[in-house]
């Protein structure tokens, strides 16, 4: 017998709404960002962040644009609570960001949490208790009352706390946890408990955050149940009603966008959607969801390739390639038709109309994506073969990235030559437009430190009988290269794919690397082999900047 027994789960509940008003709404502004990357994306992490990756990420966070960001839980961890004494001791949150730190709703918890924001010019606290009907009952063993009882007291202890620190600018957050699966009418009165506590006013508002703690409906029911509180809770116009929604489901961005539309004023979520279980919701798919529909989003995502690699670095977890708006593949067409489509309508485009291009909800140049990642021949067009030749000949193993790439220098050379291509020709084509460097600058010696779990680079650069010494930081020798050419040729530079293997089984074989950087929003691919591994991957990302030199130099010309 099947244990596959859907009968053991019973539907959720419909709120039994008749005068709902969402379905017609539109969003037509961002709604107020959190991000919580730092503290739900980071608590689920198999390997949390070093406190050089939470810096790292902070950073990023900052240049994207949020102006409110949850920094960890430093009553729960010494991390959390060191690098929120980072942040404030070494000056680093700017004027316009407020950090934002979690705590349970207990007395010992709430006194560190504030020791730990001493200095702070604003912070949110966001306190928390569990509400839910089974939370209650079956782990807490209590009534509506004792729960009641546990919001109130920590309602009143972060009160009493913040007026020990009146140099701080203080707002208060309250969330009824797994408020989707708390009864609405309970929501209501734990809520108006805990504000009735704290008194907001227009001026001074307070955030009620609704959490889908773990997602357990559709959209539409949440966002019922968003519209239902918003419509019952006391003094709503002293509220900020804030969205927490994760992604059991698959439908944590729908599950946001329909409870903003349904009245809530401010949306928390992660890069990518990290977090607990599926995750939380992602920030940047709204965001863009919202661009993409004319809406200022108040967010900056235009160096996608940037904000990807900080993700990956920080969280060592991958980006899908058809992740929504960011992923690899997601402006990538292979079909001859849409291909066409894709063409045509590029072709006629008129720059100062709107943006109507087949299967192409935005421009990629928006993101920093160029248009060669859009038109990609596939096996069917040529680039599997070309791939073949050059793996089963010479023993080059190209990654896709690198087949797509190198598939168009072949398309022309063989539309120009109007005749067969061969393997010897492929192969010397491949050499010309990746691994020969002669006229542009060339690596000399370098010298490899490292101090406080940081690489120092030490490298010459030669062209002719010109030589520049170079210096750059990292976390590895060719982060540390990246940063010193940065510098050198004050030009935006991203590790956008690596990929190497040995050309061949013996000990002493050579090692090729294959490099692709983002240029100041363009991509280059570069080529190194060697015995050295490292000295392999520095010639491929130095041949991949000089190319961009190359076509920066045609181009003026």
């Amino acid at each position: 017998m099947s244990n596959f027994d859907h009968k053991k789960y019973k539907p959720f509940a419909p709120v039994g709404k008749t005068d709902r008003r969402w379905p017609d709404q539109v969003i037509d502004k961002a709604p107020l960002w959190c991000s919580v990357d730092l503290r739900d994306g980071n608590q689920a992490l198999i390997e949390p962040m070093t406190a050089r990756q939470k810096s790292l990420l902070w950073d990023q966070l900052v240049k994207i644009g949020f102006k409110e960001i949850e920094v960890g839980f430093p009553s729960a961890s010494s991390h959390d609570y060191d690098f929120v004494r980072e942040l404030i001791d070494n000056d680093r949150i700017p004027e316009d960001v407020t950090i934002q730190v979690l705590v349970q709703a207990r007395k010992e918890l709430i006194e560190k949490t504030f020791e730990s924001l001493k200095g702070a010019k604003r912070a949110v606290v966001h306190v928390y208790n569990s509400t839910s009907t089974v939370q209650r009952e079956q782990v807490f063993g209590l009534d509506r009352q004792g729960i009641i009882d546990i919001a109130v007291n920590g309602a009143q202890l972060v009160q009493a706390c913040a007026q020990k620190y009146p140099q701080t600018e203080w707002t208060f957050e309250y969330s009824p946890e797994s408020f989707t699966g708390t009864e609405l009418d309970f929501a209501v009165d734990v809520c108006n408990a805990v504000t009735a506590v704290w008194k907001p006013t227009p001026e001074k508002p307070v955030i009620i955050n609704l959490p889908a703690t773990v997602e357990m409906s559709t959209p539409n029911l949440y966002a019922d149940q968003i519209e239902w509180f918003c419509d019952k809770v006391a003094n709503r116009e002293s509220l900020l009603i804030s969205l927490h929604t994760h992604n059991d489901r698959g439908c944590a961005v729908a599950a946001a966008e329909l409870g903003v539309m349904a009245g809530a004023d401010r949306v928390e979520g992660t890069l990518m959607g990290n977090g607990e279980r599926t995750g939380n919701m992602d920030v940047v798919t709204m965001a863009m969801n919202l661009y993409s529909q004319g809406v200022d989003p108040k967010l900056n995502l235009a160096n996608m390739d940037e904000i990807i690699r900080t993700v990956k670095e920080c969280t060592h977890l991958p980006v899908h390639p058809r992740h929504p708006w960011a992923g690899e593949l997601v402006f990538t067409a292979f079909s001859g038709s849409h291909q066409d489509a894709i063409k045509k309508c590029l072709s006629r485009r008129d720059e100062e109309q709107a943006w109507e291009v087949a299967y192409l909800p935005i421009d990629p140049a928006d993101i920093g994506r160029s248009y060669q990642e859009v038109i990609r021949i596939n096996s069917q067009s040529g680039k599997g073969g070309i791939a073949y030749v050059l793996e089963r000949d010479y023993g080059f193993e190209l990654p896709r990235w690198l087949q797509v790439d190198f598939s168009s220098a072949v398309q022309a050379y063989a539309e120009e030559k109007e005749t067969e291509v061969g393997s010897e020709d492929i192969f010397s084509l491949f050499q010309q437009t990746y691994l020969n460097g002669a006229g542009r600058w060339q690596l000399g010696n370098y010298k490899v430190s490292r101090e406080d779990q940081v690489d120092k680079l030490h490298a010459e650069l030669m062209l002719g009988d010109t030589q520049e010494t170079i210096t750059g930081t990292g976390n590895g020798v060719v982060a540390s290269f990246v940063d010193a050419m940065e510098k050198f040729t004050g030009k935006q530079i991203v590790l956008v794919e690596y990929s190497e293997h040995a050309l061949g089984q013996s000990a002493d074989a050579e090692a090729v690397c294959y490099i692709q950087l983002n240029i100041e929003g363009d991509r280059f691919c570069g080529c190194g082999r060697s015995h050295d591994i490292v000295q392999a991957s520095l010639d491929g990302i130095l041949r991949a900047i000089n190319k961009s030199a190359e076509q920066q130099q045609n181009a003026a010309a």
